[in-house]
Parts: structure tokens; C-alpha cells; sequence
């Protein structure tokens, strides 16, 4: 059975290798910049569709990323119908979330949809895998310095070389330099937040997800694939200015929830040291700016403590690319057409729960506010459900 279907994946490549040699002067190709989620799943999803498609990534896989490392039950339907769900991985499922405040008062609340855990280092290298292995072309270790749009064209300069593209996807993530090359609005506004993850040994349950609050900040924790826990905060830059390191700012602020307090002493840390993101923007941003598509955080980015942001950047991989699939099949592509058919979907799906997130977010990190939502957890469970409900989406 593996030897038919490694022969008919054999005949596949090969096919479509042929079909590209016929039919490369006539089609029209897409560049992606950025090789996170968002940016892998519209690479396999083009290149599904016979559409050459370059990813340009400044990392080599596989690597770590700042992520929960959550992922969104609403998402198996679209993994499975891409054959990605990653069964074979045994992912712990997750249908519980507990909430705790700085002093470490918390709740325990069921999770409707529910989630599973894996790690980016993981999914992100199968998703990889996967892409290459359907035709799509690779720049590893490299980053665009430029991008310029001109008589229906991009022309893009990267590292080592140039590159020209009917139709460019962005899905560089938080935060790039491709966000200063453009000059969006956002990235001018300085952000206060700085995020930090750690993968550990520790007894934790695989169907929990814990959001821990501490002073300006909150750390999630839950499982992943092969027995470790994924342990990544998000913290005011002035937590850490006013210590000499970051693990004395965690013993310093952290360690006055006594729940983190018992994780921290009571785990192995598996990372010589934690991987960081600085000045992570909340900001508003927009889905096409300079003619370019943007998708995953590139479009939007939804508050860490949701735990849907893996979610969004699949959903708008794939609202996305099934644009792009059906204009380029037309006669006459018509960009103003494909770039307001996705701004109004985009908007429709992930505008309010963006929105909502934000406002979600005011509630943590300040003692007073997370102590009555916990409080307000315990004592009225409907409002909490309708807070998990309004930054998540239903399955697609």
C-alpha cells in the first residue's frame, strides 16, 4: 500500500512537472513572502491548483516561532480536506481552559469547540514538507528587501537575487521589515509588549489550557506533541527594563501568582534560552495594502490570550487562495476585483473578533480588572462562554 502510494505521488509530481513546462508562459505566477502558517497553507493550496508559487522565508526550517501553539477546533475540517491534520503526531486534544488571576484565584471552564496542541517547530515543517513536495519554490534564508508594484507587475529584490510576480501574498507575520518598507500605518506606534515562550517538561493535563495573569502581562500553557508543554507569555516591555534579565523579571513578577510560581520550580525548561518577539502590535492593520494580499498576522493580528490566532491565519490562507484560484482561472484577471472580494471577506470573518480581542485584552494585566473577571468566571459562567465564544469562529 506505501510503495502504490509513494508511485502515484511519483506520477503526480511528474505530471504536473510536464503541465508547468507546457503551461508556464501562460500562467500567471504568485510570490509569497513569509513562510509562517498563513504563508505555507496558500502555497500548498496554489500549488494544488497548478498555480507556480515562490515562498521566500529569512529561516530554515524547521525552527521555533513565539506561538501558544493552540490550535482551534474549527480548523480540523479544512486540515482534513488538505489531508494535513496530523493525526500520526497523536496531538493532545484540549476541551477544558482554566483562568487564573495575579494572586492565583482561578477557574476551570469547558472549552465547546475545543482545540489541540502542536508546536510550530513541528507543523510548520510539515507544512513545509507538504509544499515542496506539490511544486512549490523555496528561497530559504532569505528576505525581501524590496518590493515595488508597476504595469500590473511586482518586481521584488530579496538577499542574493530578483524576482518578478503577477501577484504577491504577505505573510510575513507580526512584525518585518517588509512592514517598514511599506510604511503601514501601524508600525510607527511603538508597542509596550514582548513576547516569550519556552517549551518545558512539567505535569500538566493534555486536555487543559491555562491562561496564568501577573503583573502587566499573562502566560498561557498547554501540551503539544511528544510529552512537552508549551509555556509562552506576554509581558510589558517595562517588566523587563526594570530587571537585569529576563528570568529575574519572571522570580520578580511572575512568581507572585503562586500558579506560575509551582510551574516555574517544578519544570524542565528544554530551551538553552527563551525565544522572544519585541514590540508585538494589537494595532489595526489592513488586508491589502500597496496591491499586496496580506493573510495570517500580516492582515491582523487577534490578542494572544484568545488563542485563535493559528485559526485566522488558516481561515484567511484559505478564503484567500480560493480567490486567487478562481480569478486566475478567468480570461481577464482582474485585480480590483480579487483585492475587493478579499478585503470584504477578510472583514466579514475576523473585523469583530479582532475588535473583540482587543477589548478582551484590557481585562489582563492590571490586578484589579483580573481579579473581577475571574471572579466574574466563577460566579457567571454564561459571560464567561461568550467571551471564549466571541474571539473564536465556527468550523470551516
Amino acid at each position: 500500500m506505501f510503495r502504490l502510494k509513494f508511485c502515484l505521488q511519483g506520477a503526480f509530481i511528474i505530471l504536473k512537472f510536464l503541465i508547468y513546462r507546457i503551461r508556464i508562459p501562460f500562467l500567471k505566477n504568485v510570490i509569497i513572502i513569509g513562510g509562517g502558517i498563513s504563508g505555507l497553507l496558500t502555497a500548498i493550496q496554489l500549488t494544488s491548483a497548478l498555480i507556480p508559487t515562490i515562498v521566500i522565508e529569512k529561516k530554515n526550517y524547521p525552527f521555533h516561532r513565539v506561538c501558544g501553539e493552540y490550535i482551534s477546533n474549527e480548523t480540523v475540517p479544512f486540515l482534513r480536506s488538505l489531508d494535513l491534520f496530523p493525526e500520526n503526531l497523536n496531538p493532545p486534544f484540549i476541551r477544558r481552559f482554566q483562568l487564573s488571576s495575579m494572586n492565583g484565584k482561578n477557574q476551570i471552564l469547558p472549552l465547546d469547540l475545543g482545540g489541540f496542541g502542536i508546536s510550530r517547530y513541528t507543523f510548520d515543517n510539515l507544512l513545509y514538507e507538504r509544499a515542496k513536495m506539490l511544486g512549490a519554490t523555496f528561497l530559504l534564508n532569505e528576505e525581501v528587501e524590496k518590493c515595488s508594484f508597476d504595469h500590473e507587475r511586482f518586481k521584488l529584490t530579496t538577499t542574493s537575487t530578483q524576482l518578478e510576480a503577477d501577484v504577491v501574498v504577505g505573510a510575513f507575520g507580526k512584525r518585518s521589515k517588509m512592514d517598514m518598507h511599506l510604511q503601514r500605518n501601524f508600525i510607527n506606534k511603538r508597542s509596550p509588549y514582548v513576547g516569550v515562550k519556552y517549551h518545558i517538561k512539567t505535569d500538566h493535563s493534555n486536555d487543559l489550557i491555562a491562561l496564568h495573569n501577573f503583573k502587566g502581562g499573562y502566560c498561557g500553557i498547554s501540551n503539544v506533541e511528544g510529552d512537552k508543554t508549551n509555556l509562552c507569555y506576554l509581558t510589558h516591555r517595562d517588566n523587563i527594563r526594570q530587571h537585569k534579565s529576563i528570568r529575574e523579571m519572571e522570580e520578580a513578577i511572575m512568581f507572585k501568582n503562586p500558579l506560575l510560581k509551582s510551574i516555574f520550580k517544578n519544570s524542565q525548561f528544554l530551551f538553552n534560552k527563551p525565544e522572544t518577539i519585541n514590540e508585538i502590535s494589537f494595532e489595526t492593520k489592513l488586508p491589502v495594502e500597496n496591491h499586496i494580499l496580506m493573510t495570517g498576522d500580516a492582515a491582523g493580528m487577534i490578542t494572544p490570550l484568545c488563542g485563535n490566532g493559528m485559526a485566522m491565519a488558516m481561515h484567511s490562507s484559505k478564503i484567500l487562495s480560493e480567490l486567487i484560484i478562481d480569478e486566475f482561472a478567468k480570461t481577464n484577471f482582474n485585480r480590483e476585483i480579487l483585492e475587493k472580494k478579499y478585503v470584504m471577506k477578510w472583514n466579514a470573518l475576523f473585523r469583530r473578533r479582532l475588535w473583540f480581542g482587543r477589548q478582551v485584552q484590557k481585562l489582563f494585566g492590571n490586578e484589579w480588572a483580573s481579579n473581577l473577571t475571574v471572579n466574574l468566571a466563577i460566579n457567571v459562567r454564561p459571560l464567561a462562554q461568550l467571551i471564549i465564544k466571541g474571539t473564536h469562529g465556527k468550523p470551516f
